[in-house]
């Protein structure tokens, strides 16, 4: 009698050859809500962080900024889009996971719930934090789940754009006039603990890490990617004629990397309660397109259910 293949054996198989998980391919259900929970945040994270941004589409100072920034803004619309598709794949309900965003069950990344206050804060965020998703999603390209594996590939080519338009409004602040300058050095020093953060906790605080590496849903540990990060930022920030805002910001000859300074790590945990400076308004602003938006939704169903009805003919 011909032995049925154990299922927990074969995708641990398949996961140590590097073979992705495909959704119709058996899965634990511990990593398929591990999925669903990193997938819909990611979701949320670039639908949310729309809104810091389109602050600022009526108020970029050239014809030129604006066009770039909304076509910025719409791309991350896109990411949103993928993103839950994927997390569609696993068995989620897109009209659920929306639903936790709005009530506030579901967390997104704390970066967004810190206020955009000038034209260089447009720069701050494509620069470090799209720089930091950056250094975050790239190894997602690889992780073991192939649609969110497939949809992190387009994501990471878009993101790099972002970061590069970020980038190029600090050069050209840090070298115009003086104000403008300051005006770049006053967003970095304020967004540059924030996006430490945005990393997640530490790894010894992190109780998802270790099964999430295990899985190969992650490849580098948040300490791992943090430190890469700064590695990677700190020469772009010299190169700009900035000061990163961190008095112990030091190379380590014998580490090889930048040893810095202690992060707010109480600061992190209220903003991720929901206590941050711009989690109410975020969340308000997302409950209110959503119930705007509540007709286009149902025209579009009614559309798509008179289309079904006319090829049904």
């Amino acid at each position: 009698m011909m032995q049925t293949p154990d299922p927990q054996l074969q995708f641990d198989l398949k996961v140590a050859d590097e073979q992705r998980i495909e959704p119709k391919d058996w899965m634990p259900e511990p990593y398929r809500r591990t999925l669903i929970r990193q997938i819909s945040q990611h979701a949320h994270s670039e639908i949310v962080g729309m809104l810091p941004e389109g602050n600022w589409i009526t108020r970029a100072p050239s014809l030129r900024r604006k066009a770039v920034l909304l076509a910025k803004v719409q791309d991350e619309a896109g990411h949103g889009l993928y993103l839950y598709s994927a997390a569609e794949t696993l068995g989620a309900s897109r009209e659920q996971m929306i639903a936790d965003l709005h009530s506030g069950k579901a967390k997104y990344s704390s970066i967004f719930n810190y206020p955009t206050l000038s034209w260089a804060d447009m720069g701050a965020i494509g620069w470090l934090v799209d720089g930091a998703a950056i250094m975050n999603q790239v190894p997602l390209c690889r992780t073991s789940y192939g649609p969110y594996a497939r949809a992190m590939v387009r994501i990471c080519k878009e993101e790099s754009f972002h970061q590069r338009q970020g980038y190029e409004i600090m050069m050209t602040l840090a070298n115009g006039l003086k104000e403008q300058k300051d005006m770049a050095q006053d967003a970095l020093n304020r967004w540059w603990w924030p996006v430490l953060m945005m990393f997640g906790p530490k790894d010894d605080e992190s109780p998802n890490t270790a099964q999430s590496m295990q899985w190969k849903i992650k490849r580098f540990t948040n300490d791992e990617l943090r430190q890469k990060f700064v590695d990677a930022t700190v020469p772009q920030a010299e190169y700009l004629g900035l000061t990163i805002p961190d008095p112990d910001l030091k190379w380590n000859e014998a580490r090889g990397h930048y040893d810095f300074g202690a992060i707010n790590w109480d600061e992190f945990w209220e903003v991720v309660k929901g206590n941050g400076p711009c989690n109410r308004q975020r969340l308000e602003a997302r409950q209110k397109a959503h119930a705007e938006g509540e007709w286009v939704r149902e025209a579009a169903l009614v559309y798509a259910k008179k289309r079904e009805m006319r090829d049904e003919r």
